[in-house]
């Protein structure tokens, strides 16, 4: 038998197992871009039902590259499978490359730190069978994403070819980015910092393409951005199929790559070494552990934020070239909005919604990281003293509540202070009180995930549904013409504008009381029930 046959035995059994335990863990992924594809070929006829409607959206968001950041150019929207490609192409290939991400690093790095991989280890298996089964979940679950949501859309009255392509985009950015997971589950010194090297890759990376197709920069720009390939698929515009040969090959050198790291590096170890630490213990307070727990992701987000602060900035600076073509943008990024200073105020409050979520994830990541650290055992010990649990939930809440509003307000000030200097109709103290406003919907957001794993850890996953509600909602209802109630679910919906005539402030209490509940269901939750349960 060969090396490589002797290093991959017992990879089908483990691979079968998998499937049957972790396959469905990739469900919601596919849910997520199933729902993304199929909804927007359902309801586009009904939001713009006459082909005068349809080419003023394209004239609009076409001519205008202020949306590229986050939906690439509107290539074609007089047509429903154009406007799916842009609304669905790039979150969608995100989500996928996501699902693909976390499923490789817990099938990797994650079993290693729980001990689970020195159990199967204890059987007749190879040293790479568990990397090769790892990678092969995310690319099974990565193809079964692209064939539902392609089916799907299908159903639902999208092209063939169109849907088709869309959904084979979906499927190369999951495979592109497993094979990134792999390689960093090989460098990393756990597997959360091997999580957030992946996850910080493809965000990286996403932002990048997004400023190239927002600048319009030369095409280099994209060709050098694994995520720009997916770009230039173009469906329903030009459908090339060529771009994803790279992805192929991206990915299955990649992958090459990730198995030779793995036959060099220890086992429990990544390539690059964590610190030692110091003889004696400083942390003295639970408050202290968790700053500690969170200090690195901490720094890297407010880095980040302070990017998206300029960049979200530039794009409050150009409002009045946003508006300027045509109405329809209103309905997609200030809905409701009549006059031009209602406008521009709709708009600023929509970035500041957008920084908002996007505060909120970090929250939700210090909340899980308690789960984590309860799942491996080190709550228990902590507990054991004088520390209550009440004590100990407290510290984590506050950090994720402070982080978050940290976030907010150091990217607002950014975005004010671009804003005031464009001369676009917006005070720097208006655009700063916005900032100020959208905190407590970012609270909401990360309460829903204090209530999660206080009182149901065992659906952590959920604690994702606010970021994900509110991101849907708040960028991508209005567009839809969902009603109020529906929008209303979203806490971003009730941050009133601060830049207009009467400005309504009962929304803020609203979402004070749900903060509050959630919080104590939370508390409640935590208290009564048993700890890695």
């Amino acid at each position: 038998m060969s090396a490589v046959a002797t290093s991959l035995t017992g990879t089908v059994p483990l691979l079968r197992t998998s499937l049957k335990h972790d396959g469905r863990r990739f469900a919601p992924w596919i849910g997520i871009v199933t729902f993304l594809s199929a909804s927007s070929v359902l309801i586009y006829p009904w939001v713009f039902p006459t082909a005068a409607e349809r080419l003023a959206l394209a004239a609009a968001l076409g001519a205008n590259p202020a949306l590229g950041l986050i939906f690439g150019p509107a290539y074609d929207l007089s047509s429903v499978d154009g406007f799916n490609a842009w609304r669905s192409l790039t979150l969608g290939g995100f989500f996928v490359a996501l699902g693909a991400i976390f499923t490789v690093i817990r099938s990797t790095r994650a079993q290693e730190d729980s001990g689970q991989a020195e159990l199967l280890a204890s059987g007749v298996m190879g040293r790479s069978s568990r990397l090769m089964s790892g990678i092969a979940v995310a690319l099974v679950g990565s193809l079964a994403a692209g064939v539902v949501a392609s089916l799907a859309t299908i159903l639902f009255g999208g092209g063939w070819e169109t849907s088709l392509l869309l959904g084979a985009t979906f499927t190369a950015s999951g495979w592109m980015f497993t094979a990134v997971a792999a390689v960093t589950s090989q460098i990393g010194s756990d597997a959360r910092t091997a999580s957030s090297m992946a996850v910080g890759t493809l965000g990286v990376l996403f932002v990048l393409r997004g400023f190239s197709s927002s600048l319009d920069a030369p095409a280099w720009t994209l060709w050098i951005n694994p995520l720009g390939w997916m770009q230039e698929t173009r469906p329903a515009s030009g459908g090339h199929w060529a771009p994803l040969l790279f992805a192929v090959a991206f990915a299955l050198v990649a992958v090459a790559v990730a198995f030779v790291l793995q036959s060099r590096r220890d086992y429990g170890q990544g390539a690059i070494a964590p610190r030692p630490g110091s003889a004696r213990g400083a942390t003295l307070t639970t408050w202290g552990l968790a700053v500690r727990l969170n200090r690195g992701p901490m720094i890297t987000w407010a880095v980040a934020f302070l990017g998206l602060g300029v960049v979200f900035g530039y794009f409050a600076a150009s409002a009045d070239d946003l508006f300027s073509g045509d109405a329809s943008v209103q309905q997609i990024l200030a809905a409701g909005a009549t006059s031009p200073d209602e406008l521009v105020a709709a708009f600023v409050r929509t970035i500041m919604s957008l920084l908002g979520i996007l505060a909120a994830v970090p929250g939700v990541q210090v909340l899980l990281k308690l789960r984590t650290e309860e799942l491996e055992d080190r709550v228990e010990p902590v507990l054991a003293g004088a520390v209550s649990r009440r004590r100990y939930l407290a510290s984590t809440v506050v950090l994720a509540l402070g982080a978050s509003t940290v976030y907010v307000l150091v990217a607002g000030v950014l975005v004010a202070l671009l804003a005031a200097r464009a001369d676009i109709g917006m005070s720097f103290a208006d655009a700063l009180v916005q900032a100020v406003t959208t905190a407590p919907a970012v609270w909401t957001v990360v309460a829903l995930s204090v209530l999660v794993i206080g009182a149901r850890p065992a659906l952590g996953i959920a604690a994702w549904a606010g970021v994900l509600a509110s991101f849907g909602l708040t960028l991508l209802g209005p567009s839809f013409g969902l009603s109020d109630w529906v929008l209303a679910i979203s806490p971003f919906w009730h941050v009133p504008e601060m830049a207009t005539t009467h400005t309504d402030w009962s929304g803020l209490g609203w979402l004070a009381l749900v903060t509050a509940a959630f919080v104590t269901i939370g508390f409640v939750g935590f208290r009564r029930r048993d700890l890695a349960r």
